[in-house]
């Protein structure tokens, strides 16, 4: 299950609007008593907190984006140096191409 974070943020794309944009507009909190983070301030303009039922809508996509985004550490991660990599192309673009391709193939996104 994809975490509040990323599900709130799947709602408010839906809404056309960006969590970056309203990040001193939401506060999540989790108070430690097992209950897990929830929606402690919602300010956001023009659109009301979400529900429960809304948020779980959100879920699956929440879900992918959290597991490319580990995809895309785990490959910046084996990509290496970007210096690394141009030097790489300018010896032999083939090679760089192959180990880029090697890496995609081995950490592929949902």
């Amino acid at each position: 299950m994809a975490n509040l974070k990323t599900k709130v943020k799947k709602y408010l794309e839906a809404n056309s609007k960006t969590l970056e944009a309203e990040r001193n507009n939401i506060v999540l909190q989790n108070d430690s008593d097992g209950n897990g983070d929830y929606i402690h301030t919602w300010s956001v303009d023009a659109l009301t907190k979400p529900t429960d039922e809304q948020l779980v809508t959100y879920n699956s996509a929440a879900t992918t984006e959290e597991a490319n985004n580990a995809v895309r550490g785990t490959r910046r991660n084996a990509y290496g140096n970007i210096g690394d990599q141009l030097d790489e192309i300018y010896k032999n673009i083939d090679a760089w191409k192959a180990r880029i391709k090697s890496i995609k193939d081995a950490n592929p996104k949902e």
